[in-house]
């Protein structure tokens, strides 16, 4: 999704400096744009300081390019929750807000305090498996990850039984069980990632390519939890994962983030974590089994759980801190209806700054430092989603005549620590969920040109498609499922909260047939981003993207709220999906 990167060259403010610069503007006059604020301009003016800035009505990539170029640059040291980055990134968001004349979205105020516990593993931490009796380290971060989410400051596993439960899944409605005839109450769990299936390449299994929500590690671990396991590992390969080692690696160390245990019921493992690829197949070896041959069978209808001839044990010492994040929230009141509203989301959290690691050489020009670049600045994951939404609410801002129901903008916080932020406001929201029309979310939007089609992950889910294949019919571009749905996209972002909730939530971007490249050139920039970016300090606001086809997205985006807004349409999911049930009880009149 990225073409290839190159250093920035453009000098910013200091974060203090702009977000002062931001809060000036808010209380400048500005003359509005034509009443249209869906026509948008595509070519980036001059990049210049945040004070200097006049941000337009219209959608268009100099005013993108701007917030990316703030949210992302080193002095908000790569946004991660509780940190400096974080005060200055709300601050930011805020000041933007006020500047459009957006209302506080959460009662007199634009933040919503996330309560949360922060975590940090010592990485000296060693995890040891004896195997037929004869022990073998295993190093964090080279050959393995753990962590806990008890919120204790160290959790103790000691000569615990190792069972391989396959996928680790339990789902009743598919007739599988990966638990049956075994009991793991105390014990070890070792399981691959993906839905059962994925590496025999069985379309018959679940929904065949498309990952299901049993496939994410995050399910994967919540019913081992429920299981009794005292410890799960998931075995990690690029393929299932869709990220490398590296990945999880850089995502599991420092500081984790959970919600207090009291704001989530979901049980909890006391430890839990990866192993890589090269150690399973080792350690498995040494058992006697096969790590290519436990793929097929475990894929296969009747598998059954094998006790391994190993013990775990891990002393595992974390620094345990309570402290709290912030969602940001804006509103602009509907004319006639606005009690309901439409809501604009995108994840404003990043993994921040790895201070002692090594890091890719090379920083922007903004850097205080030199040598290897520590601070992931997350450009595209997510700060370009924060710009999407700014754009689009300083579009419905300006809007002539304004819209009938009212518009919600949330930047939400710990996505990147397993959709947290999202989570805690579906479960306290500032709109009642039945006055929620809708839920459009934005997250790493492509940056790589013009295209003849749109990525809608997910695709057949709800009715929203509908008004976007419209919106879409209009720029002449058509909507297809993303190309690896194997990936479980729809399930890694925060617009699935609002889903599991029955809210009809839309997650749309960018597609792969390039008019520069057609698609082999899509394909070679989502590769790109994904080896060399994603999730590394690499992730950087870079002056040469091509913002025009970005630009075409916000636009159909801010389209379908559009007419959402300006329409007494109740949209729901389409018959069959899993979670119209939800939407449907969600809607329901009170019993009397």
């Amino acid at each position: 999704m990225l073409p290839k990167h190159l250093s920035r060259t453009t000098p910013l403010l200091t974060a203090t400096s702009l977000v002062a610069a931001a809060l000036v503007l808010s209380a400048c006059d500005k003359t509005p744009s034509k009443p249209d604020a869906g026509a948008s301009a595509a070519t980036p003016a001059p990049a210049q300081p945040a004070g200097e800035h006049g941000f337009d009505g219209a959608i268009n990539a100099a005013d993108f390019a701007q917030h990316v170029k703030i949210l992302a640059s080193d002095e908000f040291e790569g946004r991660a929750p509780g940190s400096a980055g974080e005060e200055k990134t709300v601050q930011y968001l805020q000041a933007q807000f006020q500047r459009m004349g957006l209302k506080p979205g959460n009662g007199d105020s634009y933040f919503q305090t996330v309560p949360m516990v922060e975590t940090t593993a010592d990485e000296a931490t060693s995890l040891t498996l004896q195997v037929k009796g004869q022990p073998r380290e295993l190093k964090f971060g080279t050959d393995m990850v753990v962590g806990t989410r008890t919120g204790q400051p160290e959790v103790k596993v000691d000569g615990s039984d190792l069972v391989f439960v396959g996928y680790g899944v339990n789902a009743p409605e598919q007739q599988w069980n990966d638990y049956a005839g075994v009991d793991v109450k105390g014990k070890t769990v070792v399981m691959f990632v993906n839905d059962p299936g994925f590496h025999g390449q069985d379309a018959t299994l679940f929904e065949g390519k498309r990952m299901t929500y049993y496939g994410r590690w995050t399910y994967k671990f919540e019913e081992a939890a429920r299981q009794g396991a005292k410890a799960a590992l998931i075995i990690h390969d690029t393929a299932g994962a869709s990220y490398g080692w590296d990945v999880v690696k850089n995502s599991w160390s420092g500081a984790q983030f959970d919600l207090p245990a009291k704001d989530d019921p979901e049980p909890r493992l006391p430890v839990q974590g990866w192993i890589s690829n090269d150690v399973a197949r080792k350690l498995l070896g040494d058992l006697g089994q096969n790590l290519d041959q436990l793929y097929q069978a475990a894929g296969k209808r009747g598998f059954k759980a094998i006790p391994l001839q190993a013990k775990a044990s891990v002393d595992l010492k974390s620094k345990i801190s309570e402290k709290s994040s912030r969602n940001v929230v804006a509103r602009l009141d509907g004319a006639k209806r606005p009690d309901e509203a439409i809501v604009y989301m995108a994840h404003w959290d990043h993994l921040g700054n790895h201070t002692g690691e090594g890091g890719h050489e090379g920083h922007g020009a903004d850097a205080k430092t030199t040598g290897p670049d520590t601070i992931y600045n997350g450009a595209i994951d997510n700060a370009s989603g924060v710009a999407g939404i700014l754009e689009i609410a300083e579009a419905f801002s300006k809007q002539t005549p304004p819209p009938d129901r009212s518009l919600l903008f949330l930047a939400v916080t710990l996505e990147e620590s397993g959709l947290l932020g999202s989570k805690y406001y579906v479960a306290h929201p500032t709109v009642p969920l039945n006055k929620t029309v809708a839920v459009i979310n934005l997250d790493a939007m492509p940056i790589i040109g013009k295209a003849r089609d749109m990525t809608v992950v997910g695709y057949g889910s709800s009715e929203l498609e509908d008004i976007l294949k419209t919106v879409a019919d209009g720029q002449q571009r058509v909507l297809h499922a993303e190309a690896t749905p194997q990936d479980g996209f729809y399930f890694r972002s925060d617009h699935f909260n609002f889903a599991k909730a029955g809210v009809p939530a839309l997650y749309a971007k960018g597609g792969d047939d390039l008019i520069d490249g057609g698609v082999e050139a899509g394909k070679k920039a989502q590769i790109d981003y994904r080896d060399n970016r994603y999730h590394k300090p690499a992730d950087e606001f870079d002056a040469a993207w091509k913002l025009d086809g970005l630009v075409q997205d916000l636009d159909a985006l801010y389209g379908v709220g559009k007419v959402l807004a300006g329409n007494e349409q109740w949209p729901n999911w389409y018959e069959g999906n899993a979670f119209r049930a939800a939407h449907d009880t969600l809607m329901a009149p009170p019993a009397k």
